[in-house]
């Protein structure tokens, strides 16, 4: 691993410095809205072009209908194989008026680069992307072999993933994956993710007329919004606690080995509150307590609201219909198919029986163990790297349904490493995401010290 020759890397970056950046304002000019269907599949031959550009054998992989998934390969000196994963969907850029430069037009701004997708995900692809193209100008192969998946459906929660990873499993075998990554903290240190939270998703309507009316009704007639809100006021504590009997029963406490990892990390809170703009967390939390229910605490989250009259001004009415989306994020061994049976079973015994419940998602947790080779040998790297201790989550708040898929097609070990560029502020899903432009330039360094090291005995 020490043998790697940063030095003479580093050089040679510096020689063709802008390269990642170039090639990441033309991933973003590219719109690729997968919720909306608007251009997939320009963006999907956008990557597939750069990756033969680069050396690249590739395919486009299919199933069941699917957005395009593009894969690549290149073999290298080693009987290494590492396979990478990245999407190349982002999320819809609305509200527009909330965006302070178009968001599929790159605006440099006090050395940060905004875009829509800059963050999530486009922006680990040019740096991994630039880094492999180094290694190949300086030694003229890599030193591992690379298989590289990026999916076109992350952002409407991967719902072909398992099927493409059934068809192809033969071009996903690897050694390990490294899935979407994490960064380096304003600290120096560098991040790992080791799992992220299962997931379900689900759409609460209510009716109550069958048309809307005056609200001089409201004595008489009933409300659909005021249905949905007291159902929703059955499902969690003000505390946060999910009130759904046997929500609870598969959820495990932390082992001392992750807690000692959470121990370890640095105070983000002021990061926190800077970028979300609030005072306190729930409960007054801190310090080791926080990062401990962060990471594995399920939860029932309102993700919206919708009913009667939202407009300017004043309407008087009484709604109709009320609707409601709800995200759980699950935690190891909870099964999303059993908690969705339960949030049924008790709303029909709360006597909400006839609202109804539309299921969208489902993805159960998955998590690397901190002592898997795999994930040691990551943690050496990049604490040789940095010259500081890794940063290790054990589970990660958000959900990436591609590891249970790889964990049961293909017994990968994964995990997040720190290439990519976003950051506490990158406002990923938000306007004006954005990613600084120096945290690209570690980053390059970084996959290419990595994909290096991974080459050495």
């Amino acid at each position: 691993m020490m043998s790697v020759d940063m030095q003479r890397i580093q050089t040679y970056l510096s020689e063709h410095a802008g390269e990642a950046q170039e090639l990441l304002e033309r991933l973003c000019r590219q719109p690729s809205i997968s919720a909306q269907n608007i251009g997939i599949a320009e963006m999907a031959n956008l990557v597939e072009t750069l990756l033969q550009e680069s050396g690249f054998s590739t395919q486009k992989l299919v199933a069941q209908g699917s957005a395009p998934a593009v894969f690549g390969e290149i073999r290298g000196r080693s009987s290494f194989t590492l396979l990478l994963y990245n999407h190349y969907d982002v999320q819809p850029p609305e509200p527009l008026e909330l965006w302070e430069s178009p968001p599929f037009e790159p605006t440099v701004r006090d050395g940060k680069l905004y875009a829509r997708g800059v963050a999530d995900n486009k922006a680990e692809i040019a740096t991994r992307l630039t880094a492999i193209r180094a290694l190949l100008a300086l030694y003229g192969e890599l030193p591992i072999t690379i298989r590289w998946l990026i999916e076109g459906e992350e952002e409407i929660g991967s719902v072909n993933f398992d099927a493409i990873a059934e068809k192809y499993t033969h071009l996903l075998q690897a050694d390990g994956a490294l899935w979407e990554g994490a960064n380096f903290g304003d600290n120096g240190r560098p991040e790992l993710m080791l799992g992220a939270k299962g997931l379900l998703y689900v759409q609460l309507d209510a009716d109550g007329l069958g048309v809307d009316a005056h609200s001089g009704s409201a004595p008489i007639l009933p409300s659909a919004a005021w249905k949905l809100v007291q159902a929703l006021a059955t499902l969690r504590s003000p505390s946060g606690k999910v009130l759904i009997p046997g929500f609870y029963d598969a959820v495990k406490e932390p082992t001392e080995q992750q807690i000692a990892a959470l121990a370890a990390q640095d105070d983000t809170e002021e990061q926190y509150k800077q970028a979300y703009h609030f005072e306190e967390f729930v409960d007054g939390l801190s310090g080791l307590e926080l990062r401990k229910r962060q990471a594995f605490a399920p939860t029932c989250n309102i993700a919206g609201l919708l009913s009667g009259y939202t407009g300017e001004g004043t309407k008087t009415v009484l709604p109709a219909r009320a609707m409601a989306k709800l995200d759980f994020r699950l935690v190891p061994d909870q099964d999303p198919e059993d908690i969705l049976a339960k949030l049924k079973a008790h709303l029909v015994t709360q006597g909400y029986g006839d609202i109804r419940i539309t299921a969208f998602d489902y993805c159960r947790a998955d998590m690397t163990p901190i002592e898997d080779p795999f994930v040691q040998r990551i943690q050496a790297i990049a604490e040789a790297f940095a010259g500081k201790p890794a940063e290790i989550t054990p589970l990660g708040g958000g959900t990436l349904p591609l590891l249970e898929s790889l964990r049961k097609r293909v017994g990968l070990p994964g995990l997040s490493a720190p290439g990519n560029a976003a950051y506490w502020g990158s406002a990923a899903h938000s306007p004006n995401e954005n990613i600084r432009l120096a945290d690209l330039e570690r980053a390059v360094q970084f996959n290419c010290y990595l994909f290096a090291s991974l080459g050495e005995a």
